[in-house]
């Protein structure tokens, strides 16, 4: 897919202008220079032309202005963006006019070849367009545009998208990727994962904690052609606990993000420290997903470091199962960035996760299930009635759900709901997808007397003397 970045120094509006074309608050806003570092990406249309469009940090940042101790590894990350694109667009402050590193940013991008042209931004009304006329020196194409209010927008995306190459076939027939959300405390490992599957320094990694703060989208693929497997992997910002969190507005946004990555993700995997053991706040991440009923893996990073300290996976998989029961649907892969050690049974664990949420049920094959489930353990009785199931279907995916019919739902308990989830489970897998079983009771319907039509359901089997 063909790559449009937007580029510039701080502050010229690159972010909110990613937000408008994408018509999506996706790249964090806020009035400070330095808030974006790594790339941020999304998938969109520009015109009639697919793109992934990237918002990068400042490709010629002056350490005064910012303040930032990460500025040469955002800077590095803005000329890789570049590189990458097939059109560049660098936004200015239309406002201020020329800079000497909107200068120096025009020459970066000329230099690598890449087509590019001239977004005037914060031409807020007409009487603010004759601003943009000063850009015109630099030879490019020059468009005074409103992020704010999407002024000039339109003429920049046709400028855009007359730029692009002409479509081919694999861009023509590129499905959907699959979204996948990394998540964890701050220093997890989270953005050396995302390296170490690319095999490129794809996303800044640092031992400053909260390095990452957009939620940063990386396409990745397995193969190529038609059958390559696709994926978005998302790398997020660390999740503190609200008694960490600074009262400034990127972390609250940072946290936002995540939640959202959670929420939009068909796998969310879960990073964690072995050696620490689940905290109090891995519980409480595993709960957001929990929440947004996702798919899982629970990622055991640094287990290299783990593994010098004497533990193994028997002892830690139990201590996991036994402090977070609530996740053990979610398949646990042990690996270590640092070494490569199962970093590609993470993906296959992944792609299983993914088929788990999509996996399609077949309504007879259910209702066998639910029959023998019956036969072998009777429902409890609740003030002198027990529970009976008519019949059961799959209503949905990605979340599994499944819906019941039943006498009366008041009669179930959660002991028994469990109790049919692990059979159900051990007949289809599942492995790594939630599963929501509602329970509903059956309409009743009085047919006449040797009225012909009239259609009886029988109730799943219980063993005689219920």
């Amino acid at each position: 897919m063909n790559v449009v970045s937007l580029v510039g120094r701080p502050n010229t509006g690159k972010s909110a202008l990613f937000n408008r074309l994408v018509k999506k608050r996706v790249a964090i806003v806020f009035d400070q220079p330095g808030v974006t570092r790594d790339r941020v990406t999304r998938e969109t249309e520009l015109g009639n032309r697919k793109v992934m469009l990237v918002d990068t940090g400042g490709i010629a940042f002056d350490r005064r202005v910012t303040h930032d101790p990460l500025d040469a590894e955002t800077r590095a990350q803005a000329a890789l963006a570049v590189e990458d694109s097939a059109v560049c667009v660098v936004v200015v402050d239309a406002r201020e006019g020329i800079a000497p590193l909107d200068a120096e940013v025009i020459q970066r991008v000329r230099e690598s070849g890449v087509p590019c042209l001239i977004a005037a931004n914060k031409c807020d009304t007409a009487d603010d367009d004759w601003r943009a006329h000063e850009f015109a020196r630099f030879g490019l194409p020059v468009f005074a545009t409103s992020a704010e209010h999407g002024r000039g927008v339109a003429a920049l995306v046709e400028a855009v998208v007359q730029k692009l190459p002409p479509v081919n076939e694999e861009e023509a027939a590129a499905k959907r990727p699959l979204r996948v959300a990394v998540v964890g405390r701050p220093n997890a490992g989270k953005s050396s994962y995302i390296n170490r599957l690319l095999n490129a320094p794809r996303v800044i990694v640092s031992e400053i904690p909260g390095t990452t703060r957009d939620a940063v989208e990386v396409p990745f693929a397995i193969g190529s052609g038609p059958e390559a497997r696709r994926y978005l992997l998302v790398d997020t910002a660390g999740m503190k606990p609200h008694t960490q969190m600074s009262k400034t507005s990127v972390d609250n946004f940072s946290l936002f993000r995540s939640e959202q990555a959670i929420a939009e993700a068909d796998v969310v995997v879960l990073v964690m420290d072995p050696v620490l053991g689940p905290t109090l706040q891995d519980k409480r991440i595993a709960g957001k997903i929990l929440d947004a009923h996702r798919a899982c893996v629970v990622m055991m990073n640094k287990w290299d470091v783990a593994q010098e300290q004497g533990l193994t996976e028997t002892k830690a998989t139990a201590a996991l199962r036994a402090m977070m029961p609530f996740l053990n649907f979610a398949p646990v892969v042990y690996c270590s960035n640092k070494s490569g050690y199962n970093i590609r049974r993470t993906v296959d664990a992944i792609d299983v996760a993914a088929a788990s949420a999509t996996m399609k049920i077949s309504t007879g094959m259910l209702n066998n299930v639910l029959v023998k489930a019956a036969k072998k353990t009777l429902s409890p009785m609740v003030k002198g009635k027990r529970l009976k199931i008519y019949y059961g279907l799959q209503v949905s995916t990605n979340p599994q759900t499944i819906r019941l019919f039943v006498n009366d739902p008041k009669l179930v308990t959660p002991a028994y709901l469990s109790y049919l989830e692990k059979n159900i489970r051990a007949r289809f897998g599942l492995e790594g997808a939630p599963l929501r079983i509602f329970c509903k009771a059956r309409a009743r319907t009085a047919a006449a007397p040797g009225a012909r039509g009239g259609r009886t359901e029988t109730p799943v089997p219980e063993e005689s003397g219920s």
